[in-house]
């Protein structure tokens, strides 16, 4: 039995490597979502810390500067929080990005397979048929022979 060779291997090869890449920056894409969520949750957390400290000042002994800094320190704090969102919007759409790149390489490289696997059952029935065709060919010489010895 012959060998069987698929004639776009090394596209296959190419595609399965950008398939490899794709999995990797996807991830580097998740772990960098999750980076900047884990930012935003902490700036939250201290937003909690800031206002719960503005509440007591405010019950406290007036302190003008205190609750002033107190009041910069919310603002500044809403401001970061806004940022990270915007960090957190941006590494979502990269991920989104990424996620597209590697549907699109699995679907590519899962096309090329259908290819090889198409081409691979073609060489089978062509192998079946001149195997066939070598037994028909035994089969009518060995009958030949036969009555050539009986004649």
């Amino acid at each position: 039995m012959a060998r069987f060779r698929y004639k776009m291997q090394n596209i296959l090869s190419i595609k399965e490597k950008m398939e490899t890449q794709a999995k990797q920056h996807f991830g580097e894409a998740k772990r960098n979502l999750d980076l900047e969520q884990d930012a935003l949750d902490a700036l939250f957390r201290r937003k909690e810390e800031i206002e719960r400290h503005a509440v007591e000042v405010l019950q406290g002994d007036l302190d003008m500067h205190e609750i002033e800094d107190s009041q910069m320190s919310r603002i500044i704090c809403d401001q970061r929080i806004s940022e990270q969102k915007l960090k957190v919007s941006r590494a979502e759409a990269a991920l989104e990005r990424a996620r597209a790149e590697l549907e699109e390489a699995v679907k590519e490289r899962k096309t090329h397979e259908k290819l090889k696997e198409k081409q691979f059952d073609e060489f089978v029935r062509e192998e079946n048929r001149a195997e066939s065709k070598s037994i028909d060919e035994l089969t009518t010489y060995t009958y030949g022979q036969k009555v050539t010895d009986n004649g």
